[in-house]
């Protein structure tokens, strides 16, 4: 009788067991699902970025510079003698050409000097012409057929010397140029050397710019050349190296350097400051990306790389690649080593990624991408 009661007891003990280690289990199990649907609903949503493929593209290796333009020929239009302003004979901002006549000055005192000069020189001649007769028939003496030629000689002289002063009073454009604006008035007195007009002479036109002596045996005479500037955005003025200062700067460590641009329609104007680059080298074959898709990091710097996801399902992830840079030209940078041509690589949308991080593709907005970018891009 014990041993059946003990043996019920015992029964009773393994079930009330297995019914709590069977609770136990229940309840972690559930909990465990759970869990797992609350870190699936709270789990990293993919983040959207845009992407590009990577592919060559050919560089011009360029040496590039800040310049400043100057006139081949460039003066301040100004009178040789002192004089009042009879006529102003050109307006300001026209064009002009050599020889034009800008200015004249009060010449009729000098005009009637010269007719008085010219009198006296034709009596001169008149009693050459006269003394060589008498000479010829041994009337006069070689001394007074002497003095006749010096006097005719000295007459036309004068004459010459009258003339050019006349000649001085009409100011005068010394070559084809572009005039610029004028304060002077018919009325007004001018000394010599008082500026009257700027003439400038615009096609072709220099351009100045100084270089690092790093660069001097990149740069040579002839070499292509072309300068942008925000005035004209998207025009490009193309010319050639046709001057190399045969110094380097001790101060700075800088050489001179100067190009002559064509300037047909007259676009370019001394004094500006030009964005030059000069030509250096074939053209180089580089895998380009925008400059956006780089992560500069003191450690070094990096690229997202897009794979596909594991399944038909499964959303694309990044991996983040080292890269070794190269040299930038616009918005645009040349990667020498990392990456492949055909590689997917992020170009927005970086901080909020991490290695192995899921995103989705959206292309409907990209970053600058271009080569030779105006300034109101920026």
């Amino acid at each position: 009788m014990d041993k059946r009661v003990m043996w019920r007891r015992l029964v009773i003990v393994l079930v009330a067991m297995a019914l709590v280690l069977g609770a136990v289990t229940a309840w972690n199990a559930l909990k465990a699902h759970f869990i797992h649907q609350f870190m699936v609903k709270n789990a990293a949503q993919p983040q959207t970025v845009s992407t590009t493929t990577v592919q060559y593209s050919s560089w011009q290796p360029q040496v590039t510079a800040v310049g400043s333009l100057r006139a081949v020929h460039g003066v301040e239009v100004t009178p040789q003698v002192a004089g009042l302003v009879v006529s102003v004979d050109f307006k300001s901002g026209e064009a002009a050409r050599a020889g034009e006549a800008l200015v004249q000055l009060n010449a009729a005192p000098d005009i009637a000097q010269l007719h008085s000069l010219q009198a006296a020189a034709h009596y001169a001649a008149l009693t050459y012409q006269r003394d060589i007769i008498q000479y010829r028939a041994q009337a006069i003496g070689k001394a007074t057929l002497d003095a006749a030629t010096a006097d005719w000689k000295s007459a036309e002289a004068q004459v010459k010397a009258q003339a050019a002063l006349v000649a001085e009073k009409t100011v005068r454009a010394p070559f084809n140029g572009r005039l610029g604006i004028t304060t002077v008035n018919p009325g007004e007195y001018l000394q010599p050397g008082t500026a009257i007009v700027s003439l400038e002479s615009l096609d072709p036109i220099f351009v100045d710019f100084y270089l690092p002596q790093s660069d001097l045996s990149r740069v040579h005479l002839g070499a292509l050349t072309d300068v942008t500037t925000g005035a004209f955005p998207g025009k490009v003025f193309s010319g050639r190296i046709t001057s190399i200062d045969s110094l380097v700067n001790p101060s700075t460590r800088n050489f001179e350097a100067e190009a002559t641009i064509a300037n047909p329609a007259r676009l370019l104007r001394p004094g500006m400051f030009v964005d030059t680059a000069v030509q250096s080298g074939r053209q180089r074959r580089y895998l380009t990306l925008p400059q956006t898709a780089i992560t500069y990091n003191p450690y070094g710097n990096t690229v997202f790389v897009v794979r596909p996801g594991a399944g038909p399902k499964a959303p694309a992830t990044v991996e983040q690649v080292f890269v070794t840079l190269g040299p930038t030209r616009g918005d645009q940078i040349a990667v020498l080593k990392g990456i492949k041509a055909g590689d997917v690589i992020v170009t927005s949308g970086q901080l909020k990624l991490r290695n192995g991080s899921a995103v989705v593709v959206n292309n409907s907005v990209q970053p600058l991408n271009n080569p030779n970018p105006s300034p109101q891009e920026h």
